[in-house]
């Protein structure tokens, strides 16, 4: 109605009760690392699809921009608003239905505020499997995992959100709805919306649904803890697990004994099967046949491992719940690393037959430049994703370091990342925390061609701006 201003408009859509008033909410206005704080003019909580183009049509016409919020669990700053107060946060929350479960097709339809463990435990309900699999699997959203195209811990094996996903209902920056809810796994039809709007952040248009990709649940899960001297045996005795189970290799984690050490130290609760060492693998294979065969193949990789010199010593988990305990362990080091002090993190990919280089390029490069730095490295060797995080020296304050030294750190670590063929952003995204980084970085003809697409999507730069470029 003409005269409202946007706060009534906007509870005419959503509900009073939905239309929350910025300025005092953390839950929506700061980011999981408490290193965002911003300021929203509002947040507004649809309820549908249609909900979500009558909000973006009406900060249209009000001039106002955009911030997507899913689970806000990102790390790169990309899901909190600016300290301005005049933008309006979209929490997508209350999008949060299974439309649809197609078991004979293998896909599942779900709206982008669904839970990714209450999506895995739908399809778990039906005998299926959504491979996804995150830390934050309790609270991140599927719209979230999308438009930062998120990892985990089974891209080895499945791919990241981009190769999970065969569909996407997308509200534009026009206020349009765009239906691409497809099934179907080929669909050669010109160019691939699709993967224009995952891993971009929110900064193209909205995700409001998905059609995902499901398997059939596993048979047999055999899950290892291993230690090992050196990280080149780690990169051997992945190749080995590669040869040896195939495809049904699912998991390859490797950690550094100071990444470990933390749990020990934070999470003393947590028993390590396993002494100490300089670096610790945790494998997982998913099988389809007998228990038996999957069990002593699983056996005879470790023995052979052992044999060729390339592990000390492994345990293998004799139940379920030991299963669990062993991926507490790894889930555990990003809580233990937040409960040691703010820290530079980097979430980076090397081919993974460099990272050994570039780890002892990298670790020998900041100790000259921050004596007593301490490493927290850590991540999916599988796929070459390294979470390669930087601590201050042992009683130095945290907050001073992050101050005082992260641009030199990230220059020191990036300047590695790239001289080894390697990206500065693997699965986390670039939104704020990254943007000029990538900027510099990034080749200028794509950085042509991503400006491009951003001006033809969003010519007004009402949808998440100031992210990613």
């Amino acid at each position: 109605m003409r005269g409202m201003t946007l706060e009534a408009t906007l509870r005419g859509i959503v509900g009073t009760a939905h239309v929350l008033k910025g300025g005092d909410l953390p839950a929506y206005e700061v980011d999981w690392r408490k290193r965002w704080h911003g300021r929203a003019r509002a947040i507004v909580r649809p309820g549908s699809a249609e909900e979500v183009v009558a909000v973006v049509r009406a900060c249209a016409a009000h001039g106002v921009s955009l911030v997507p919020q899913g689970g806000n669990t990102g790390l790169v700053g990309a899901s909190v608003p600016d300290v301005s107060g005049t933008q309006v946060v979209l929490h997508l929350g209350r999008l949060n239905r299974v439309r649809e479960l197609d078991a004979a097709n293998l896909t599942m339809t779900v709206e982008a505020g669904c839970l990714l463990q209450a999506v895995q435990e739908a399809a778990a309900a039906q005998g299926l499997l959504f491979p996804l699999s995150l830390a934050a699997e309790g609270s991140c959203t599927i719209g979230g995992n999308l438009a930062t195209n998120a990892g985990g811990t089974q891209v080895v094996r499945y791919g990241n959100a981009r190769e999970l996903c065969l569909g996407l209902e997308v509200v534009t920056a026009d206020g349009e709805l765009w239906n691409g809810l497809s099934g179907l796994r080929k669909d050669n039809t010109g160019y691939d919306l699709r993967d224009l709007f995952i891993g971009s952040e929110g900064t193209l248009g909205i995700i409001t649904a998905a059609t995902l990709k499901l398997y059939p649940q596993p048979g047999t899960v055999s899950t290892a803890l291993a230690t090992l001297d050196w990280l080149d045996a780690a990169v051997e005795f992945l190749g080995l697990a590669q040869s040896r189970l195939g495809a049904s290799l699912t998991g390859f984690e490797v950690m550094n004994r100071f990444s470990m050490d933390l749990v020990r130290r934070h999470f003393p609760q947590l028993q390590q099967p396993l002494p100490a060492a300089n670096w610790t693998v945790l494998l997982e294979q998913s099988a389809s046949d007998r228990p038996e065969d999957a069990a002593q193949r699983f056996e005879d990789l470790l023995a052979l491992a052992f044999e060729r010199g390339l592990i000390v010593d492994a345990a293998v988990a004799a139940s379920l719940e030991q299963s669990k305990t062993m991926w507490h362990l790894r889930e555990s080091i990003p809580l233990a690393q937040s409960l040691e002090g703010l820290n530079i993190k980097h979430d980076i990919s090397v081919p993974i037959s460099r990272i050994p280089a570039f780890v002892r390029a990298t670790d020998e490069a900041l100790e000259r430049a921050v004596p007593g730095v301490r490493l927290v490295d850590f991540g999916h060797l599988g796929d070459g994703n390294l979470h390669y995080n930087v601590q201050a020296p042992e009683g130095e304050p945290a907050d001073r370091f992050l101050a005082e030294r992260e641009a030199e750190v990230n220059r020191i670590v990036y300047d590695a990342v790239m001289a080894h063929g390697g990206s500065i952003s693997a699965e986390h995204g670039i939104g704020a925390l990254k943007r000029e980084e990538l900027a510099q970085r990034k080749s200028p003809v794509a950085m042509k061609l991503m400006r491009a697409i951003k001006q033809a999507l969003d010519p007004h730069g009402r949808m998440n701006p100031g992210r990613v470029i």
